[in-house]
């Protein structure tokens, strides 16, 4: 919070920038693709260290050959591995897939459980996964806070806090529980595409009014329009 804002001023700056990215992004939605619970699950899991868009693109298969948690906790490790091969740490990523597949067998009868406290006790989801699941497949309001969340965040100047979970508080007291879900949606796609960790795109930006880190990137909206991004990552 900037050194001479009040608490009052700065919820109702956080949350005009908030409808002004609504605005900005009226298709803002998580990137990953999936029919259920379960599938949004795995393929948060699988999305760490690589792109929405490389995971899209094995989702089919891997899906298809493994529908439910109980067809992938039998899953053949090699066949397994064969299809998530292609994004990278297949090995570990295999691994959390056939335990989190028997987690949820042994421990909810194969559905995925929809409250924080039973999601984080299953292997390999931390709050943020489990925070992408419950707002997404549940529609229960939940702050994911990702590496672009937390940089906008503080970008922001809504918190100082660097964990994770510290962001997730500090931020949720800025807005109504209802609007947590969306309000990463918002944060995400303006990170992935305008307010880069590197050079972000300040002349370009719709919020650069509001943001105590403006000139942090380019101003002049010629060269900030070069960094913008149509799309999120690659």
């Amino acid at each position: 919070m900037p050194a001479d804002e009040t608490p009052t001023s700065l919820v109702r700056r956080a949350r005009k920038i908030d409808r002004v990215l609504a605005q900005t992004y009226p298709d803002a939605r998580c990137e990953l693709d999936f029919d259920d619970p379960f599938q949004l699950l795995v393929v948060t899991v699988l999305s760490a260290q690589t792109t929405d868009k490389r995971v899209n693109a094995v989702r089919p298969r891997l899906f298809a050959a493994y529908p439910d948690a109980q067809a992938m906790a039998a899953a053949d490790r090699a066949t397994l591995e064969g299809i998530v091969g292609p994004l990278g740490f297949f090995r570990a990523k295999t691994e959390s897939l056939l335990k989190l597949s028997a987690a949820l067998v042994e421990d909810h009868g194969g559905e995925v459980p929809p409250r924080l406290a039973d999601l984080v006790k299953l292997p390999g989801v931390g709050r943020k996964t489990a925070n992408v699941v419950l707002g997404n497949a549940f529609g229960i309001p939940g702050i994911t806070v990702d590496t672009h969340f937390g940089r906008l965040a503080r970008r922001f100047g809504w918190t100082e806090e660097t964990d994770p979970v510290k962001v997730e508080h500090a931020v949720g007291a800025l807005f109504p529980k209802r609007d947590w879900t969306m309000l990463s949606h918002h944060l995400i796609w303006h990170g992935r595409r305008v307010c880069h960790s590197q050079k972000p795109a300040c002349g370009a930006c719709p919020v650069a009014r509001w943001c105590p880190a403006y000139g942090a990137g380019p101003t002049d909206p010629d060269e900030a329009a070069k960094l913008v991004k149509t799309e999120g990552r690659a």
